[in-house]
């Protein structure tokens, strides 16, 4: 009878309100990529999604030979089938024919290193393929897709081509895609942030950020408009995560070195055009770090928030402007209204902690992949979000 009631009132209410009514609190870490892990020595900015089927895909950069942005690097991944408990061996899966080398940093052998950077995956609930984007030296862009939940992909297609439009704006020499995941919208459309920075070949300022998007499934991919320029007080916009708000429109939130040392916020109808000015979001601080966002199906309105919440003050206990506060203190903040305010902040790793990325499972709970040393998935409810620690 018991079972019967859960999928009645599941039909009624929805999945979550049936299966999360008086959950206790959750909170479970697993370390999912170690430093010397398939001789890597150094793991970086993840990613992570889950597919149409519930499984798990995190990924990241496996940094060879040192922890710098540009060296050897390859993109590895590993699935989970259990909700990211557990999981499968770690393989590399991104670009692993024909090189394309060259690092600009880097003389007597930089030449010979290749760099593949800033994986991003989107899951498409239509055709329940994994498009995967990615970039080659921070110069050019492949996609590829899985139709498989990430056990094989396609062979990667170039799509730098997509970014010459915002040439008009900043003739670059840098583009990165992400990092993190993208997301498909209610209609279908896929979009992925991205950034560019048009100073000297391989340097990653000054910088802009906007969205790509496909209207078709992934085989094409177009520029939308300029969203964050560098201008004014918007200082060097970069890595950028976007959420669909529950009337459709598309918010990006950014990180800036900006002196407000806040995150960077602006709307879009579309996730491609008509991009509101950007305004600083006083609860979302800037440590100039990647940030994550996702929203939460429990409720409309619902986002949850990772990043670093940290400032850097003076001895008398004032900000200082663009101080750059250290990368610690990881913490998950919860809104209810679209991002307009964020009542809710907890801190997940209270130490050093950086980039992260969050997904959520079919049943709620929220996966939360992030940098410490080594790379962790953390699995928790908003039960665990909204209740208080006991002492």
């Amino acid at each position: 009878m018991k079972s019967a009631l859960l999928i009645f009132s599941t039909l009624l209410l929805g999945p979550l309100t049936a299966l999360h009514a008086g959950d206790k609190p959750l909170l479970e870490k697993t370390s999912v990529f170690t430093s010397g892990l398939n001789g890597i020595s150094r793991y970086r900015i993840p990613g992570i999604v889950v597919t149409g089927k519930g499984t798990v895909l995190a990924y990241c950069e496996a940094r060879k030979s040192s922890a710098a942005d540009w060296g050897e690097i390859e993109i590895h991944a590993r699935r989970s089938t259990d909700g990211g408990r557990t999981w499968q061996d770690s393989r590399q899966i991104a670009h692993t024919g024909d090189r394309v080398e060259g690092n600009p940093h880097k003389k007597d052998g930089g030449e010979h290193e290749q760099t593949v950077n800033n994986p991003v995956a989107i899951v498409d609930r239509e055709t329940g393929a994994i498009e995967f984007l990615y970039c080659i030296n921070y110069a050019r862009c492949f996609s590829m897709r899985s139709t498989d939940d990430g056990v094989t992909w396609s062979k990667p297609v170039e799509i730098t081509a997509s970014f010459e439009p915002f040439r008009k704006h900043y003739d670059w020499k840098v583009i990165a895609t992400g990092p993190g995941h993208g997301i498909q919208l209610k209609g279908g459309r896929l979009v992925v942030p991205i950034w560019l920075a048009y100073g000297k070949a391989g340097d990653h300022s000054p910088s802009a950020a906007a969205t790509i998007f496909s209207d078709d499934h992934g085989k094409t991919w177009q520029a939308g408009d300029l969203a964050l320029p560098n201008e004014g007080e918007f200082r060097h916009p970069n890595e950028t995560m976007l959420a669909e708000l529950s009337d459709g429109r598309v918010m990006l939130v950014t990180r800036s070195a900006s002196d407000a040392s806040r995150k960077l916020i602006t709307i879009s109808p579309d996730g491609a055009q008509k991009w509101t000015k950007p305004v600083f979001h006083q609860q979302l601080w800037e440590p100039i770090c990647m940030a994550s966002i996702v929203a939460h199906p429990s409720k409309q309105g619902t986002l949850l928030f990772s990043n670093p919440h940290t400032l850097k003050f003076d001895k008398e206990g004032k900000e200082i402007p663009a101080g750059r506060g250290k990368r610690e203190n990881l913490s998950i903040k919860l809104s209810h209204d679209d991002g307009r305010t964020w009542p809710a902040s907890k801190t997940l790793e209270s130490g050093a902690s950086a980039y992260s990325d969050l997904a959520v499972l079919p049943d709620g709970t929220v996966l939360c992949l992030y940098e410490t040393s080594p790379i962790i998935c953390a699995r928790f409810n908003l039960e665990w979000l909204t209740t208080a620690d006991v002492k």
